[in-house]
């Protein structure tokens, strides 16, 4: 029997450390292709757990507080200092290299993030294809927006926004992004199609995971067809579904991101490590509750969900390093951008304030997010288990 705590501290460094250890690599390797000294690839912060020193002088470090990592890129100062010391890394300074180069080095983390849940997407669609099935209203809920739009039990639901739907899964998302905002519903009703327009209402319920969270609603009970199908892919035609996937995870998120700033999400809909952690347990605990399942067969399902989520982490690590704050690769890219189009780095001192203002709303991002996950984790009483 396996306990299912230490499986879930096994899956939750598996979800982070991946997402992490390849963020990190894009830049180092990115770094090293343009010949920059490496002083050291950490994952973790604090005292070294594990430290190797390779032939390039780069100390590899597995650190002992598993939060995040980070790759130190020598400076001039620090290659002036160790001039001479046969185990300096070797290669050039970071400030010696040009700034279109330097905004490679930035922006390769993040786009690592992109080919990792790009990798994800196409090995799953690969083995397990895609699942298309017919999607119909089982009831509408009184008083709530689908009703009073006029939606009817039975009715076959084709597209959402103008996008065609395969599964229950691309109804959910296109209510989800149309928070407060009108969206157009193409039905099937007796044989006859028909357009109604509704605005979904965000309400705080249960999600998926069992986290009680504000959620974009209809007010409808969805029940699938019976029968389905199974779209099958080839290696190449995997590897294709998987990018547009990709591509398809960065606009929501985009668009999320975007609605939140207009208000009209909540900024709670945003998760942090407290929040992955979270979902991580809820996942463990409902895929390994079912006895009745061989083990076996629980555990090749919990791989595969959880390897979608840490595509989906993959994403939005990959895009929230790429907002324009000082302290992140995106705040670094507009640096590098202005050394390149001015001919000189900016000065210290706005630079030394950008950096202070972009700590102070990086924090309190943190602080705001944090609670929120701590909220949905229902230590007070808001979540459940």
């Amino acid at each position: 029997m396996i306990t299912q705590g230490p499986l879930f501290i096994v899956c939750l460094v598996f979800l982070m450390g991946i997402v992490i250890v390849v963020h990190e690599l894009g830049h180092y390797l990115a770094g090293r292709w343009f010949g920059v000294a490496v002083e050291s690839f950490s994952v973790g912060f604090g005292k070294a757990m594990f430290e190797r020193r390779d032939r390039n002088g780069t100390r590899w470090r597995i650190n002992w507080i598993p939060l995040g990592g980070f790759v130190a890129f020598i400076d001039k100062q620090t290659a002036d200092a160790g001039a001479g010391d046969p185990d300096a890394p070797k290669g050039v300074p970071f400030d010696e290299v040009g700034p279109l180069k330097k905004i490679v080095i930035s922006l390769a983390g993040p786009i690592a993030n992109f080919v990792l849940a790009a990798v994800i997407f196409s090995l799953s669609i690969g083995v397990h294809g895609i699942v298309v099935q017919s999607i119909k209203v089982a009831s509408t809920i009184p008083g709530m927006p689908a009703e009073r739009a006029g939606v009817l039990a039975n009715d076959q639901i084709l597209a959402v926004n103008g996008k065609a739907i395969r599964n229950s899964s691309d109804v959910t998302v296109g209510i989800m992004l149309s928070a407060n905002t009108p969206l157009d519903l193409l039905l099937n009703r007796d044989g006859s199609e028909l357009t109604v327009t509704v605005t979904p209402q965000e309400v705080v319920r249960e999600n998926d995971f069992g986290q009680m969270v504000a959620q974009s609603t209809l007010g409808i009970q969805m029940y699938p067809s019976e029968t389905f199908d199974r779209l099958r892919y080839g290696p190449a035609e995997s590897v294709v579904a998987g990018v547009q996937e990709t591509g398809a995870t960065i606009e929501r998120t985009v668009i999320l991101l975007k609605r939140i700033v207009t208000g009209n999400m909540s900024f709670h809909t945003l998760s942090g490590p407290v929040g992955v952690a979270d979902v991580s347990r809820r996942v463990v605990n409902t895929v390994m509750d079912r006895p009745e399942i061989p083990l076996m067969a629980r555990l090749d399902h919990l791989f595969w969900v959880l390897l979608s989520l840490c595509a989906a982490i993959s994403v939005g690590v990959g895009f929230f390093n790429l907002l324009p704050l000082p302290v992140l690769d995106g705040g670094r890219v507009v640096f590098h951008a202005y050394e390149a189009l001015i001919g000189s780095k900016m000065p210290g001192q706005v630079e030394a304030m950008a950096l202070r203002v972009g700590v102070f709303v990086l924090v309190a991002m943190v602080i705001v997010i944090t609670w929120g996950d701590i909220l949905e984790t229902g230590v007070f009483g808001r979540g459940s288990s």
